[in-house]
């Protein structure tokens, strides 16, 4: 075997990792080891499951790799990290797995609370509300009293 074929199938299993990873929503901080150990297991498994059931076509084994690897990444997901494969909790930032803790003292480093970098919409649906309300209280449709009132509305209702 020579050191080209070892760095082009490592090449591969980054290529089949990162797209299984972005296959699934949500950040996934993990060392980039990982992300090619997941992708080689998931060319490999895929690969020989593939083989048996298609007589080697190309396009089958590249898509089962494809799909095992994306279902390592899910694996890893909801029994390592703990949270949700899809839905809301799927785009928070996971509170443990590897690479977890280092990435989340970066962020702070860099002044990003890795909890609210995510889209909250009850958030992003209070900010657009207060800014409507904001519109109209600068145009004087509302007055100061009513701006207030509907404000703390707005606040009680969506959490703030």
């Amino acid at each position: 075997m020579s050191t080209g074929f070892v760095i082009a199938i490592l090449i591969s299993g980054l290529w089949t990792g990162a797209l299984a990873r972005f296959a699934l929503p949500g950040p996934d901080p993990m060392p980039i080891w990982l992300t090619v150990s997941i992708g080689l297991v998931g060319s490999i498994v895929g690969a020989v499951v593939a083989d048996a059931s298609s007589n080697g076509n190309g396009y089958v084994v590249s898509f089962v790799s494809l799909g095992v690897a994306i279902g390592l990444v899910a694996a890893y997901r909801h029994f390592v990290q703990g949270r949700p494969i899809f839905g809301p909790g799927a785009r928070a930032f996971p509170q443990r797995g590897l690479g977890v803790a280092e990435q989340r003292e970066r962020m702070r480093k860099l002044g990003v609370d890795p909890d609210l970098a995510r889209p909250d919409p009850q958030a992003q649906r209070r900010i657009a509300l207060l800014a409507m309300l904001d519109g109209l209280h600068r145009e004087g449709i509302v007055d100061d009293d009513e701006y207030a009132a509907k404000r703390s509305a707005i606040e009680e209702k969506t959490g703030a």
